[in-house]
């Protein structure tokens, strides 16, 4: 299983293996990482999933959706690196991929 790492506002480091298929919003949830809440179950309604993505990532995500731009909207400390984190679709391509968690979500 692809390994991502979680690194919260706080600078706690969380690396867990997560199942191909799943989003690393799905992955935050089922290992009880503190600062990513899902609340609407991964369907792109929430922006409880915000992550930061460093750039040498970036490039390997698949481009945001209208829907996931729109609700990036609603959240706090928007970046240029700024994701959902249930649009971010877990493959062997990911595995180290380290994803940082905003302040606004402690």
């Amino acid at each position: 299983m692809p390994s991502i790492i979680y690194i919260t506002a706080q600078g706690d480091r969380h690396e867990v293996d997560v199942a191909e298929g799943t989003s690393v919003m799905q992955g935050a949830v089922q290992n009880a990482i503190p600062g990513i809440d899902g609340d609407c179950g991964g369907s792109c309604a929430c922006a409880t999933c915000h992550v930061q993505v460093p750039d040498a990532w970036l490039a390997r995500l698949d481009p945001q959706s209208d829907m996931e731009r729109a609700m990036l909207e609603f959240a706090d400390s928007v970046t240029d690196n700024s994701r959902l984190g249930c649009q971010i679709s877990v493959g062997p391509g990911l595995s180290g991929i380290t994803v940082h968690l905003p302040e606004s979500q402690h």
